[in-house]
């Protein structure tokens, strides 16, 4: 199933709390993830950040906008339990708790005019948590840069190409220092490798690059060729690098080799450039600040 909104998990959370006993919120987590018949796949599902579990976060607000209602209360750090309006709500037996639900309680409408939200806002077609609105926005800029990156790229020369690779793979840690890296790919002459490049600084193992800028999705074929090179010289690791794609023959091939072969089409690439900084720079930074509770404890 489709992991649920946070409106959708208002209801389900009272009524775990309905036993009036204290429960941490890593307690509900686990517990509804099972009751909503959540897949592993789902309970790993992360915000595009990748700080938290989609979930987590669903779970949190639900709690959240239950507390602001008077619903749940928060004796201690990191526990919660229900009140006695909670616990009213629930004799009355409602079909579901949503915003409008909670919009009949006072200190609910003053949360909610301090946070002056517009009334509905969707991602994915459920309403969404502020850091999924962040997030969505965010990734949605993110999505934009890796397209204007890959226009750029192909419009620009082979050479500018290979310095690129280069660029990109010091900074991602190999090839010890930049002019070591930038002797070491193109001059390989081998028809399936384009280069090589030291893994570390000791250079203790060595990692054989192709890189091509390619249109159509790059076949089985095309790695096989790099394959072989590899055998040719003996090599265990390589990495093919593409502005284009990878046919699914071309996956499934690499999975199989007992030589380990990466594949990095046009998209990875440009998401591994926006990660490492190469070709982009930073346009607006926003700080996401919460509660540091330890701050108002006393003792």
């Amino acid at each position: 199933m489709a992991i649920p909104d946070f409106q959708s998990i208002m209801l389900p959370l009272l009524k775990f709390a309905g036993d009036k006993n204290e429960h941490s919120l890593r307690e509900a987590i686990d517990y509804h993830a099972d009751d909503f018949g959540l897949s592993e796949s789902e309970k790993r599902d992360r915000l595009p950040s990748g700080l938290q579990a989609t979930f987590d976060n669903r779970v949190s607000w639900a709690k959240t906008y239950l507390q602001k209602a008077g619903l749940l209360e928060s004796k201690k750090r990191g526990y919660f339990q229900i009140t006695e309006l909670g616990l009213n709500v629930l004799k009355e037996s409602p079909p579901k708790i949503n915003i409008i639900f909670l919009m009949k309680y006072p200190d609910f409408i003053k949360f909610k005019k301090r946070r002056k939200e517009p009334k509905e806002q969707k991602v994915e077609g459920a309403l969404a948590t502020p850091e999924e609105l962040i997030e969505s926005a965010y990734q949605q800029l993110r999505d934009d840069l890796v397209v204007e990156i890959l226009e750029h790229i192909k419009n620009m020369s082979p050479t500018f190409f290979e310095r690129l690779v280069v660029d990109l793979l010091v900074k991602m840690g190999y090839g010890g220092t930049r002019k070591d890296a930038g002797e070491s790919i193109g001059r390989s002459g081998d028809g399936g490798i384009d280069g090589v490049i030291k893994e570390d600084r000791l250079g203790l193992d060595i990692v054989y690059i192709q890189a091509k800028r390619w249109e159509g999705s790059i076949g089985r074929p095309e790695i096989q060729k790099f394959a072989g090179a590899l055998l040719r010289r003996m090599g265990k690791k390589g990495i093919f690098i593409t502005t284009s794609s990878f046919s699914k023959e071309a996956e499934q091939y690499v999975d199989n080799l007992e030589n380990k072969i990466v594949l990095i089409d046009g998209e990875k690439l440009a998401q591994y450039m926006i990660d490492f900084n190469v070709g982009v720079s930073p346009m607006s930074l926003y700080e996401i600040k919460k509660i540091d509770t330890d701050f108002f404890t006393e003792g």
